[in-house]
């Protein structure tokens, strides 16, 4: 379990790199993404960036490839905006729990219409 010092610094860091990547990073290669959730090491030495990014598969990796090749700058703004005697590694990873509620949510509705992915000529 989390301490309540690392819950909040993660909610602070979360709310920070989501405004560094909006606001400073221009990057043709960023796609439409949102920062879902941090997880920060015990140590505070690094810290999980999970990202979810709309678009192709294609376009997630070209999205988490320009954020790794701009965790340098993320991480010195962060500095400045962060109150904290050492600022953590930031690895970026692409969060896919978007696409797979939203593949759980269709096949519910699929189930609740009748449908369980059978079509209407394979009843005998």
């Amino acid at each position: 379990m989390q301490s309540r010092r690392i819950s909040r610094l993660c909610d602070q860091i979360q709310e920070e790199v989501s405004d560094i990547i909006h606001r400073k990073l221009k990057d043709p290669r960023l796609g439409f993404l949102t920062v879902t959730r941090v997880k920060l090491a015990a140590d505070l030495s690094q810290s999980n960036i999970y990202v979810s990014v709309m678009g192709s598969p294609e376009d997630v990796t070209k999205t988490i490839e320009c954020l790794d090749g701009a965790s340098g700058l993320v991480r010195s703004e962060l500095g400045r905006r962060l109150r904290i005697k050492r600022i953590p590694e930031l690895i970026f990873r692409y969060d896919d729990s978007g696409v797979k509620g939203a593949r759980i949510e269709s096949i519910l509705k699929d189930l609740k219409e009748g449908r369980d992915g059978e079509s209407p000529e394979d009843d005998s």
